[in-house]
Order: structure tokens, then C-alpha cells, then sequence
């Protein structure tokens, strides 16, 4: 508040008005006003000399230091960064790894802020690129939306089985195609929607065949337990659905047209796997060690869905369930 509207509030407060009336006098939210009554009238009535005398020494009191400027926070920061780790899952896992010193906790805000403001040259590019998105400045995603044709007899996803929203029950699976330069090559995305897990599998093509093996290839590896149902967008490359459910014993549905947040996780995870697999490359040179190597790097982040455990720690817990480990 500036020392005239002290003065007012203070001839106010004299005779007798409420904080609420000044507010309004003053053109301030109520909350402002009782703060600054709180702030500056201590046990003596409100008096506008001695809060605008209060206010002056506050202002020049020195800020906290930020404290990314603490060399462990900020080392920690930087190597987390090179191994794909986002802000939010930085300070998801020090939140969870030091649950009791807030000396070695931060905010995501914090780290933004960090990476945004305190870096300069070179280190600052070298930082910015570590990010998913790699801008220069932070901005809201956009969305397009689905133009890809019909395929026949899909099951639509309203009848999948309930338990499938909840994510309780493991072995229900989204899933995907991520495409290269010119829509020539691609690479099958598969999720796992309880703890996930991330599954890459190479494809000869971008046809219905090519899909088929390729995501047989790869779920057939998975234990039938943890291989329930498989959610699809409505792709062409999905044609062949019928004999991918038959080989694999498991149920397929199909989200409804142009509304990719029913495939939510897989959308997601599609977008992590940009900075490894980037628009406009040939995905067809990638061999399936290297596409494996991309999927644990994924599986070992902090997803704070997971109260920042990795999907492998998370599935880890599964895992007596089964005998056999996912094939990743």
C-alpha cells in the first residue's frame, strides 16, 4: 500500500470503520487491508507512520538466497536433467528420497525459475535443451486432432470392463504408433496403465501387418495375467486387431473419434518419447536394443503419478504374480 492510502486507513480505523468499509473506501480486497492492519498495527492502534516506517525497513531487509544456488540442489538438478528427468519429477523424488530436510527439497517452480533466470550462455542452452519441449520459453501445448480412417469390427471402449478406468487392476495396456520423416517408418508405443511400464516395438512399416507382428513380437513376452485388454486409437494400421487378440488372448477396444484423453497415458508417453525419437527422422534405423534402451530410460523416471516411484519400482511390486518379466 502506498503512505496515502496508509493515511486514509488510518483516519478511517479513528473513527470507528471496519477493516471491511476501508477496503472498500480504498478500493482494496479485504484480505489486503487485514493484512496490513496485522502486519503494522502490532499491540498499539494502526497509525500511518509507523506502518509506512515498518513497511520501509521490511523492503529493505535482503530476499532468501535462491536456493538452487546451493551447489548440491544444483548439481542435483543438472545430472537429473541430462537423464531426461522433468522439474516436476525432480522435486517429486527429492521430496520422496529426503522427506525431512527441506535444506535439500525444491519446488518444480523453483527449478523453472532456476533454469529460466540464473543460467546465462552457453550453460543456459545446454540446460533449456535437457527439457522435453527444449523452448526457449515456457508455453501451453497444443493438440491437433485424429483424421485417420475407420477399421471394421472394433469393439468401442464403452464397453470396456470398468475396472480398466480405475487402474487397480494391472494388465490393461494403451497403445499407438509413433511416426517418422514423411510418415514413412514408425515405431509401436505400448503402455501400461497401472504402473506405466513402457513398451517399444520395432515395425518393418507403417501397415496393418507391420503393426500386427510388431506388437506380437512384444506382448508376447508379457504374462497373460498382465495382459488383459489393449486400448487403440482408431488407425488403419490397427486392420488386422482380430488376429493380434486372438494370437495374444486379449480383448481390444477402440477410443472413440477425436478424443485422444481417452488414451491419456499413452498420449503422454508418446510425448516423452519425442526428445528420444524426434518428428521428421527416419525411425526405420533404429534397431530394437536401441529402442529397448529408450524404454528404460522411461521406466526408471519418477512419475509423480506414482508418487514419484518409477514404473519399474512400481511393477516390481507386481512381480509375483507372474514368473516372467515384461518383455522390454
Amino acid at each position: 500500500m502506498s503512505a496515502e492510502e496508509r493515511e486514509t486507513l488510518s483516519l478511517g480505523l479513528a473513527r470507528g470503520h471496519s477493516l471491511r468499509t476501508m477496503a472498500t473506501v480504498l478500493r482494496r480486497t479485504p484480505s489486503t487491508v487485514s493484512r496490513e492492519h496485522a502486519r503494522n498495527a502490532m499491540a498499539a492502534p494502526y497509525r500511518a507512520c509507523t506502518a509506512q516506517r515498518l513497511a520501509a525497513a521490511r523492503a529493505r531487509q535482503p530476499r532468501r538466497p535462491r536456493k538452487l544456488l546451493d551447489p548440491w540442489l544444483w548439481q542435483y538438478v543438472r545430472i537429473h536433467l541430462a537423464q531426461g528427468c522433468s522439474p516436476e519429477q525432480i522435486a517429486g523424488r527429492l521430496r520422496r528420497a529426503y522427506p525431512d530436510d527441506m535444506g535439500k527439497q525444491l519446488s518444480t517452480e523453483t527449478i523453472y525459475a532456476g533454469l529460466y533466470v540464473l543460467p546465462r550462455g552457453t550453460l543456459r542452452s545446454k540446460l533449456l535443451a535437457a527439457l522435453r519441449q527444449a523452448r526457449k520459453a515456457r508455453r501451453p501445448r497444443t493438440r491437433g486432432t485424429d483424421r485417420r480412417g475407420q477399421i471394421p469390427h472394433m469393439t468401442p471402449i464403452a464397453e470396456r470392463p470398468a475396472e480398466v478406468a480405475t487402474r487397480a487392476v494391472p494388465g490393461h495396456w494403451e497403445g499407438d504408433l509413433i511416426k517418422g520423416a514423411r510418415n514413412g517408418s514408425a515405431v509401436g508405443t505400448l503402455v501400461e496403465r497401472t504402473t506405466r511400464l513402457v513398451i517399444l516395438a520395432r515395425m518393418d512399416g507403417t501397415d496393418a501387418r507391420s503393426a500386427r507382428q510388431g506388437f506380437t513380437k512384444k506382448l508376447q513376452h508379457v504374462p497373460a495375467p498382465l495382459r488383459k485388454t489393449l486400448t487403440y486409437d482408431r488407425g488403419k494400421e490397427m486392420a488386422e486387431h482380430e488376429r493380434l487378440a486372438e494370437r495374444l488372448a486379449i480383448r481390444m477396444f477402440f477410443a472413440d473419434p477425436y478424443s485422444p484423453w481417452q488414451r491419456g497415458t499413452n498420449e503422454n508417453t508418446n510425448g516423452l518419447l519425442r526428445q528420444y525419437l524426434p518428428k521428421g527422422t527416419d525411425l526405420s534405423g533404429y534397431t530394437q536394443r536401441e529402442l529397448n534402451a529408450i524404454a528404460h530410460r522411461l521406466n526408471t523416471r519418477p512419475r509423480k503419478c506414482l508418487d514419484f516411484a518409477t514404473p519399474l519400482e512400481v511393477y516390481a511390486q507386481l512381480r509375483h504374480h507372474s514368473p516372467v518379466a515384461l518383455g522390454t
